[in-house]
């Protein structure tokens, strides 16, 4: 762990199309491009040595760092502390807008806030994952380096005229660039590392930069004003929502669960998955929470989004079903998983996976997921088409003849299908919810066969899903193993929060689930999953717990508990997957759907606090 730097110890940045990772030391360990699911350019992240890199450090001083945004804004600043004078480092990619494009800029900016200070910067870039050679051209001007396959990466120097032009390669590779720069108290430089250039590097002068660097801050800044979130954790959720932005693919509306691939659930484990990927389930839960913060035309691009995947499969349902669970950014369904034999893993976590295997899987709670975000931006507006809406029965009508089956579930297990009580307990949601649909549109719909497949759903749960034995729903037929995906029964109206069946489950999960108010998505060794190892607490199923607690009227229950868990979040608000026994945040980061349950959690229950 001593080569690596804790996974809660990293900033993001990103310009909407794709997005990087920098550690609190001033490491660029992390960037793909030209978008999130694409090769990476700097993976030191997942191996030190082979990964790549962009750091940018106090040379020959011991140093302490501090890192914080820019109020309001995604530009991440990097303080350096030392007896010598104190610096910092302003890392932000401008905006690139809804139109694809293959140019992006990091913006990496130096200054000198007190005394003298000289920075180190090298920059070594290791194209597709470390898998293609390059080679370095270095001008008066900057630096280009360039892949076997004809991909760029460009330096620009941020510098005036005057300067010293001084760029050159590490005298002990021939394939990474190093420069110093010194700076006395109030002076500023930097460079920009631009994929794609299409021509060659060129000095970028102050004046140039400052423009940059306003348009970014005036882009966050009005973004984050339509937010209409007046709550008690009005900070936190903004910074969420800025979160989320960053990982938005503009062009789409697609946002990735995750901007990172094969951070690992357990030090040394096995569980280290690709995350740049848009889950339906991911994108059904975006549209609760950005609706309920006031980003109608964020919402309005995922409800899109969504309804471009329920229609190109409607009508050639393959085994699976009409809809995949889940897609690349731009919609296509290649997710093939491979294994990055070449690369260690984040601190040994091998093995590095590329591509999802799990996007081959039955998971039948994706139709609840996606009706119900459908039926929640109608009531907010967001109407359904004629072509949405014929779409939308096809999947209906797959969805009846399929529902009662064994699948993977929510959570991807690969230890065999299960008829699994969540998936059922959605089923029923998406039944209800296009009845609904129906009725308050007036749309043709072969309701009577959705209503008698929907109350099937509600007495299989409730004959079925219910254990007596342990007083609780339970994750599937025939165990008593409880599961934390239940959590969301009654917020989905499947069940009243007052009903003793649902209190008494709520008080089985604190029981056995909750750890000091962190909670576990299950207990594997008692329903194996067909993965080695073991897990951290799930921060998303903490957050849904909080929600639970407060739908239920336990409020004081409930805001300690959210309280504790927001001091688990970094130094910057930021969450991981998953937290381990000793406070530290696992998995890959930061995860969509915890931040998208952190929003949920804390706007049900501000109305709780303020009802009661």
């Amino acid at each position: 762990m001593d080569e690596y730097p804790l996974i809660e110890d990293h900033g993001l940045v990103g310009d909407l199309q794709t997005a990087a990772l920098v550690t609190t030391d001033g490491c660029v360990d992390w960037f793909c491009a030209p978008r999130f699911d694409s090769p990476s350019v700097f993976g030191a992240l997942l191996d030190k040595d082979k990964g790549g890199h962009c750091t940018v450090r106090p040379l020959h001083h011991a140093y302490a760092t501090k890192q914080l945004y820019l109020p309001d804004t995604a530009i991440l600043v990097t303080r350096f502390m030392t007896e010598a004078g104190a610096g910092e480092v302003l890392d932000f990619m401008p905006v690139t807008g809804t139109t694809v494009t293959e140019s992006h800029r990091l913006v990496r900016m130096v200054r000198c806030v007190r005394g003298r200070m000289t920075f180190e910067v090298e920059v070594a870039p290791r194209f597709d994952y470390g898998r293609r050679p390059h080679r370095v051209h270095i001008s008066g001007h900057g630096a280009l380096f360039t892949a076997d396959d004809g991909s760029e990466l460009a330096v620009h120097p941020i510098r005036e005229p005057s300067d010293e032009r001084v760029l050159q390669l590490l005298p002990d590779r021939r394939d990474a660039l190093h420069f110093t720069l010194t700076l006395e108290a109030g002076q500023e430089r930097g460079l920009a590392l631009e994929w794609a250039p299409g021509g060659p590097p060129q000095d970028i002068r102050l004046a140039e930069y400052q423009e940059l660097f306003d348009e970014t801050v005036l882009f966050w800044r009005s973004w984050l004003r339509q937010s209409r979130y007046q709550g008690r954790w009005r900070e936190t959720v903004e910074r969420s929502a800025i979160t989320l932005k960053l990982m938005t693919f503009a062009p789409t509306g697609a946002v990735v669960a995750a901007p990172t691939a094969g951070l690992p659930e357990q030090l040394g484990g096995e569980r280290n998955w690709d995350y740049r990927f848009t889950w339906i389930r991911d994108a059904s839960f975006s549209v609760y929470a950005l609706l309920g913060l006031g980003f109608t035309e964020e919402a309005k691009a995922f409800t899109q989004w969504l309804a471009d995947r329920v229609r190109e499969r409607a009508g050639s349902a393959g085994d699976t079903g009409p809809l995949n669970i889940m897609y690349r950014v731009d919609g296509s369904s290649d997710l093939v998983e491979e294994t990055l034999d070449h690369w260690e893993g984040y601190a040994g976590s091998a093995p590095v996976r590329i591509g999802n295997g799990a996007a081959e899987q039955l998971q039948l709670d994706i139709y609840g997921e996606a009706l119900d975000s459908i039926y929640f931006a109608h009531r907010h507006g967001l109407q359904v088409g004629h072509r949405g809406w014929n779409a939308l029965q096809t999947n209906l009508d797959w969805l009846v003849d399929h529902w009662d089956q064994a699948e993977e579930g929510l959570w991807e297990t690969r230890g065999g299908r299960q008829h699994f009580t969540y998936g059922r307990v959605m089923s029923w949601v998406a039944f209800d919810r296009a009845l609904r649909l129906a009725e308050s549109n007036g749309r043709p719909a072969a309701a009577d066969r959705w209503r008698v497949a929907r109350d099937d759903c509600y007495e299989q749960v409730m004959a079925k899903g219910w254990s007596e034995a342990r007083q609780a729903f339970v994750q599937h037929y025939g165990n008593d193993v409880l599961d934390s995906s239940m959590l969301r029964m009654a917020t989905v109206g499947f069940i009243t929060p007052d009903d003793p069946l649902w209190t008494s489950t709520l008080a089985a999960m604190e029981e056995e689930l909750v750890s000091d108010s962190l909670v576990y998505r299950y207990n594997p060794e008692a329903s194996p999953d067909g993965l080695r190892g073991s897990e951290g607490t799930f921060s998303l199923c903490t957050f849904m717990y909080v929600d639970a607690l407060a739908r239920a009227g336990q409020t004081d229950k409930a805001r300690l508990v959210l309280e504790k868990m927001m001091g688990y979040a970094n130094h910057l608000g930021l969450y991981s997957e998953e937290i381990d026994p000793t406070g530290r945040q696992l998995g890959n980061f930061p995860q969509a759907f915890t931040h998208l349950a952190l929003i949920d959690a804390a706007i049900t229950l501000d109305a709780a606090l303020n009802r009661s």
